[in-house]
């Protein structure tokens, strides 16, 4: 699974730039990695090594220097799974310390505790408070909500593998959502007979049972062309396209924090080891963000050099702009390199 993540992960490093312009002046950005960075890894009701291979590889491919891991320990329990993984993925120092406090050390930094350009990582909802209360003092990936499924069904598939794939995201917690958009009544009939069969024999039943009664849902559309657009309109964490056909329904498919194309795609390949990353855009803001991945943990920076040539020709448009906006001493500096 690691390798697979790093070497999908590899293809996203965006290298610097630069164009020459035919009078000398140099234009250009420069890539640069976040120098230390704090990844948070929930240790509550489950324990996750995938969101630290998630989380820590496309870090290292983007060359961060330092990662910082935090990880609650209830009952003062280390998980094997996530020490390993952190060992796979390369973090650099892990502390035992979780909540809303973990998330204030690694943001002010502590005596024991350093503190990070940037906080990634999932995490419940204090967590999810305490970066967004943190953030402009450190950068932070996203304020993720709850887990998030939706699967668009021609229903041609088996409603078993639709009932458990709704249940791989309900599993997570109570707030969790799963949803399964159809044309075709049977197919979800089937689903709901699905569902009320498998569910007694889940570990995790009761947390399903609450996440499917309160947030759950199986709609009728009237077509798949209706079931693309209501998809849309969510813009779901995870959107599962289990058609016969699923490249046809695809470029219909605007909003997605991933996109997972035919009935042998269930999410959790992509949740451990595909390669893409599971770290998602949540509660509809795949409307406008991405999957976490290598450019969240580098930043920009713009180059710019104008040749003596460059400023005659630049010093008089940035003097004229500069007057419209009463910034006297904005003109006067390119003017002040205006040959004579």
């Amino acid at each position: 699974a690691a390798e697979r993540v790093r070497r999908f992960h590899e293809r996203q490093i965006q290298p610097g730039w630069h164009v020459d312009e035919p009078d000398g002046t140099l234009l250009g950005q420069k890539v640069t990695p976040l120098d230390r960075v704090g990844l948070y890894v929930p240790g509550g009701k489950a324990s996750y090594p995938s969101s630290v291979l998630m989380n820590a590889i496309p870090a290292k491919v983007a060359g961060v220097k330092e990662l910082i891991m935090v990880v609650p320990t209830p009952g003062g329990e280390k998980n094997a799974l996530v020490l390993a993984a952190a060992a796979l993925a390369g973090v650099d120092r892990v502390f035992c310390i979780g909540g809303a406090q973990a998330v204030a050390a690694l943001a002010f930094g502590t005596e024991t505790v350093p503190r990070v350009d940037k906080i990634v990582g999932p995490g419940n909802a204090y967590v999810a408070t305490a970066k967004r209360r943190v953030f402009g003092i450190v950068g932070i990936d996203m304020v993720a909500g709850p887990s998030e499924i939706l699967v668009v069904s021609d229903g041609s598939g088996n409603p078993d593998w639709g009932a458990m794939d709704l249940f791989s995201q309900a599993e997570h917690d109570e707030l969790a959502q799963a949803i399964l958009l159809c044309p075709d009544a049977d197919y979800i009939a089937a689903v709901q007979r699905a569902i009320d069969r498998l569910l007694p024999e889940m570990p995790r039943a009761a947390i399903i049972a609450k996440s499917l009664s309160d947030r759950g849902a199986l709609i009728h559309t009237r077509s798949m062309e209706e079931a693309c657009a209501i998809s849309n309109r969510i813009a779901p964490e995870h959107l599962e396209v289990s058609s016969r056909d699923p490249h046809r329904w695809e470029p219909l498919l605007k909003h997605a924090g991933a996109i997972f194309l035919g009935a042998y795609t269930s999410e959790s390949l992509g949740d451990y080891c595909a390669g893409p990353n599971h770290v998602l855009p949540t509660s509809g803001t795949a409307r406008f963000s991405s999957p976490l991945g290598v450019y969240d943990f580098q930043k920009r920076s713009s180059i710019i050099e104008v040749s003596q040539q460059g400023a005659q020709t630049l010093g008089q448009i940035a003097s004229v702009l500069a007057h419209g906006e009463g910034l006297q001493g904005h003109a006067r500096a390119a003017e002040m390199r205006l040959k004579g």
